[in-house]
């Protein structure tokens, strides 16, 4: 089991910045792709952002230059920078954790599990 705990959302005006975090505990040596996805009210989640072995993906072309996905060194920690926030990136901001594969989807059911979320909201 792998245990996910997102924290750093906040309200910001916006044109602000926020780092994400997840705090990723319990057996994550096996645990291979990690990604940021969110979900607005009455929207469907979406895929941010994934980070594998590899290499690192911007899911959509609206977040490249805006959007990076990192992870510490030991791998326990994932984040997620946002810069120039828009009042369309208000959502809960949640990391997940998937099976170790060639490629991260972009897709929420290559992962199996997740965090409780973490609320970012943007002011105009």
């Amino acid at each position: 089991q792998v245990q996910l705990v997102e924290s750093g959302g906040d309200s910001v005006q916006a044109g602000g910045s926020l780092r994400l975090s997840c705090a990723a505990s319990g057996n994550t040596d096996r645990r291979f792709c990690m990604a940021w996805f969110r979900q607005a009210p009455g929207k469907e989640r979406e895929a941010i952002a994934t980070i594998g072995s590899r290499d690192t993906t911007i899911c959509y072309e609206s977040m490249k230059g805006r959007f990076t996905i990192s992870q510490d060194n030991n791998k326990k920690t994932l984040y997620l920078e946002m810069n120039s926030l828009k009042p369309e990136d208000t959502a809960m901001y949640y990391c997940a954790a998937g099976p170790p594969r060639p490629y991260c989807f972009c897709v929420d059911a290559s992962y199996d599990h997740w965090g409780q979320g973490t609320q970012v909201t943007v002011s105009s």
